[in-house]
C-alpha cells in the first residue's frame, strides 16, 4: 500500500523546508510518495522543493495560476494513473505548514478501519483555530452553519484541505461525476465533500487545532473573491 501526499503550492518558498523537516517524520511504515502541484509560482518554490525532496516525489507545473482546486484535481489525476493498488491512501493537505502532522497517524489509523474519508476539523470536539483572526473566522463560522443546512451535510468541517481520501473514493467520483473537481477555487473542497456523500462514502472527523502561526507570509485566500465564489457556488450549483 503506498501513502500518496498530495500538496498544491502557490509561492510557498518561505514554507518549504518547514514542510519538509515535518513530512518526512509524519509517518512511518509506509511507502510514501509525494505529489506537489505548483500553481505558477513566481518564486522559487519549485527550487526548494527540487533541493529538498531527492526521490519518491513528482512536481506538477502549470502554466498559469487556476487556483487550489485545479491543482487538486490535477493531482487526483496524477494519482490515480500512477496507482497500482486498490487499498492506496491520499492525504491531501496545505503547503504553508498550517495542516498539524502530529494528528496523521490517528487519521491513518482511523481511515484503515473502513472510513473512506477523514476530514481534520477545526469546529471537532477538541478541535479549533490558532491564531486566526476573528473576522475570519466569524466568516468561516457562518459559511459552514449555511453550507451545511442549505446541502443537508452532517459533518462539521467543510473547506478543510487536509484530509485522508481512500483511492476507491477518489475512482467513484471520477466515475459517478466524470470529473473528479470542476471548481478552481478553495470552493472545490466543499465540492468533492458533497461528491462523496453523493456516492455514499463513509465519512469521520478528526479534531485539528489549525496552526496558522507556522505559515512564514500570507495566506493565499483571497476573502472577497472566495466569498463570491461560496455564494455562487450556493446558487448555481447543480449535483
Amino acid at each position: 500500500m503506498k501513502l500518496y501526499f498530495l500538496i498544491p503550492v502557490f509561492n510557498e518558498s518561505q514554507n518549504i523546508e518547514h514542510l519538509y523537516n515535518n513530512l518526512i517524520k509524519a509517518v512511518g511504515n509506509y511507502e510514501k510518495f509525494y505529489v506537489f502541484v505548483d500553481d505558477y509560482s513566481t518564486d522559487n518554490t519549485i527550487d526548494m522543493l527540487n533541493n529538498f525532496f531527492k526521490s519518491n516525489f513528482i512536481v506538477i507545473r502549470k502554466e498559469k495560476n487556476c487556483g487550489p482546486g485545479d491543482s487538486f484535481n490535477k493531482g487526483f489525476e496524477w494519482i490515480l494513473n500512477d496507482s497500482k493498488n486498490e487499498n492506496d491512501l491520499i492525504v491531501t493537505l496545505e503547503g504553508d505548514n498550517t495542516s498539524d502532522l502530529n494528528i496523521l497517524p490517528n487519521m491513518l489509523t482511523i481511515s484503515n478501519l473502513k472510513y473512506n474519508l477523514v476530514l481534520a476539523s477545526v469546529y471537532a470536539q477538541g478541535g479549533g483555530f490558532g491564531k486566526t483572526s476573528f473576522f475570519r473566522k466569524i466568516i468561516s463560522l457562518i459559511a459552514n452553519m449555511l453550507f451545511r443546512s442549505f446541502f443537508n451535510i452532517k459533518v462539521l468541517t467543510l473547506s478543510s484541505f487536509y484530509r485522508v481520501y481512500h483511492i476507491s473514493l477518489i475512482k467513484k467520483i471520477k466515475e459517478r461525476y466524470g470529473v473528479i473537481i470542476k471548481e478552481n477555487g478553495f470552493i472545490s473542497m466543499l465540492e468533492i465533500l458533497i461528491k462523496a456523500i453523493r456516492v455514499n462514502a463513509s465519512i469521520i472527523e478528526v479534531p485539528m487545532l489549525l496552526k496558522s502561526e507556522n505559515r512564514k507570509g500570507k495566506s493565499k485566500m483571497k476573502i472577497f473573491k472566495n466569498t463570491l465564489n461560496y455564494i455562487r457556488f450556493l446558487f448555481f450549483n447543480k449535483f
